[in-house]
């Protein structure tokens, strides 16, 4: 049985390239590439001469039955996205999923993805967080805002420069336009920027300064939120010691304590 690879590529300098990347891009029987045109400037520029097949959100559900047969007889396959990792905003996840049912072993490499250096550089809390991605354009997407009013992660998404400004007032109006907010603009790219401050102050920033390039923007949570439920785990704490007490006293006395 073969295996399939999920391979990240650099979202931005390709010196985030691993070492092993390169080895199973080019050990791969076949390459598989959201976009083969792109994909095939990566391969070139690290001396990879394999063959790239398309297998993009448009036709995966058609190849994908096919691909898998191909693991079961024995081959090996690596998926690449334009950039970043597969499965992550990107085509992955449903070959990823009928290769597991079909029991071929699919391994992911650990490498580049835009949003974990946005949330780390953020400066916001990054040790409990949630990955929204993409909203919905139209249909649902006030609604799932809402539903991420109380949310106390640290939350991210991803966003086109050309909806930027326009998804940080929907952010104001909705969060509270003293919400902190980081927003990484061209990861790991020569003009690499982090614009970072309350959402009213950030707005403010990019409507004089036209935001260009891939976006990420890592909104901080509902702090009160948060504070809420650490108050209601302390009390609950409080009140398991206070019953345990009780329990041993009536161990030792057989009656209740005073």
């Amino acid at each position: 049985m073969g295996i399939l690879y999920i391979v990240p590529t650099p979202v931005g300098n390709m010196e985030d390239m691993t070492l092993r990347a390169i080895r199973i891009l080019k050990e791969a029987d076949v390459v598989l590439a959201e976009d083969t045109r792109t994909s095939s400037v990566l391969l070139n520029h690290f001396d990879i001469h394999n063959r790239l097949v398309s297998h993009h959100k448009f036709n995966e559900h058609g190849t994908s039955p096919a691909l898998v047969q191909r693991l079961l007889a024995g081959e090996t396959i690596a998926l690449v996205s334009d950039a970043g990792t597969p499965g992550i905003s990107d085509p992955g996840f449903y070959l990823a999923r009928e290769a597991v049912k079909a029991g071929v072993t699919v391994q992911t490499l650990p490498g580049a993805t835009a949003c974990i250096p946005a949330l780390v550089s953020s400066g916001l809390p990054c040790d409990r967080f949630c990955f929204e991605g993409f909203l919905p354009q139209k249909k649902g997407r006030q609604t799932h805002l809402e539903e991420l009013k109380s949310e106390d992660r640290t939350m991210i998404f991803y966003e086109s420069p050309y909806r930027l400004v326009k998804t940080l007032k929907q952010f104001a109006d909705t969060f509270g336009g003293d919400r902190q907010v980081s927003v990484a603009r061209e990861v790991s790219k020569v003009h690499e920027e982090h614009v970072r401050g309350t959402l009213n102050e950030v707005i403010a920033h990019f409507e004089e300064v036209e935001p260009k390039g891939e976006i990420v923007i890592v909104l901080a949570g509902n702090a009160e939120a948060n504070e809420t439920v650490r108050k209601s785990s302390g009390k609950a704490k409080v009140k398991r010691e206070k019953t345990n007490e009780e329990l041993l006293h009536e161990m030792l006395y057989g009656k209740k304590k005073d």
